[in-house]
C-alpha cells in the first residue's frame, strides 16, 4: 500500500497583537510582512470548506467563516486565484482533494502558545496542498478571536508563515498577545497580498519540496512547531 504523509504544522494563533491594515511601505520581511514559501493550494482551485458536526455553534460559525470571504475578495489581485467555498457540515474529517476542514481538537500549549493547527496533505511530497484541516481549540471561545485565528490560519493556507518579529498592523501572520483576546485582524492586509502574490509567481515557475523544520526555521517560522511526518491512510475521494 502506498504511504502517503501528513505533515501536523503547530501554527500559531499565538499570542501578541497584530492590526487590520498596514500603511508601512515597502513590505520588507520580518517588519510587516510574512516570509513564504510554505503548503498552499495550487493557482485556481476551488476549496470546498466542511465543518465537522456540531464543533461550532450557530453563533460561532459566522465568525469562523468571515476570512474566507476576505481571502476570497483577494483572489484576483494576489494572483492565487483560490476560492473557498464552504458546503456545510460533514460527520467525519475529510481526506478529499481540494477539501479542507474546520473543527475542534485540543491542540492549545501554553508553553507553545498555540491554540489553532493546521494539519495538511501533499499527495506529491510537495509545498501543494490535498487536503487540510484546520484544527480550534475549545479553549479559544471569543467569536471575534475566531474570526482573527482564521484570518492567520488562511494565511498559512496560502504560504505564508508566522511573522513573530513584524509590527503590528503591518501581516495578519503576527503573533497575538493572549488568547481570546481579538486583534481587528479580520483578513489580510497589504503587505500579505504582497506577499502571497510574490508567492505564487514563484509557484508558476516552480514548486518546492515539502518544506523541512530547517527551511520553516530559516524563512521565519519558530523552531518549536512541529512538522513531523505522520502515516495515514489513502484519502478519500469525494
Amino acid at each position: 500500500m502506498k504511504q502517503f504523509f501528513l505533515a501536523t504544522l503547530l501554527l500559531a494563533c499565538a499570542f501578541r497583537v497584530a492590526g487590520q491594515t498596514s500603511s508601512l511601505s515597502p513590505c520588507k520581511v520580518g517588519k510587516n510582512a510574512s516570509a513564504f514559501g510554505f503548503w498552499t493550494w495550487a493557482a485556481n482551485s476551488n476549496i470546498k470548506v466542511y465543518t465537522l458536526g456540531t464543533d461550532l455553534t450557530e453563533l460561532e460559525l459566522p465568525y469562523v467563516l468571515k476570512p474566507l470571504q476576505t481571502w476570497n475578495a483577494v483572489s484576483e489581485v494576489t494572483g492565487s486565484g483560490v476560492k473557498f467555498e464552504y458546503i456545510g457540515s460533514t460527520s467525519a474529517p475529510l481526506y478529499c482533494d481540494n477539501c479542507l476542514t474546520i473543527m475542534r481538537g485540543k491542540v492549545f500549549d501554553k508553553a507553545k502558545r498555540h491554540a489553532t493547527e493546521l494539519r495538511t496533505f501533499s499527495a506529491h511530497a510537495d509545498q501543494i496542498m490535498s487536503w487540510a484541516h484546520i484544527v480550534i481549540d475549545p479553549v479559544l471561545t471569543n467569536p471575534a478571536a475566531l474570526t482573527n485565528a482564521m484570518a492567520h490560519e488562511l494565511g498559512h493556507n496560502f504560504g505564508l508563515v508566522d511573522c513573530y518579529s513584524c509590527k503590528s498592523r503591518s501581516t495578519v501572520m503576527i503573533q497575538f498577545k493572549t488568547v481570546n483576546e481579538p486583534n481587528d485582524m479580520e483578513g489580510p492586509t497589504a503587505c500579505d497580498i504582497a506577499q502571497v502574490k510574490a508567492a505564487f509567481r514563484e509557484l508558476a515557475v516552480r514548486v518546492r519540496p515539502s518544506p523541512t523544520a530547517k527551511e520553516i526555521v530559516e524563512e521565519g517560522e519558530e523552531p518549536e512547531d512541529d512538522d513531523t511526518p505522520v502515516v495515514i491512510k489513502k484519502p478519500i475521494k469525494r
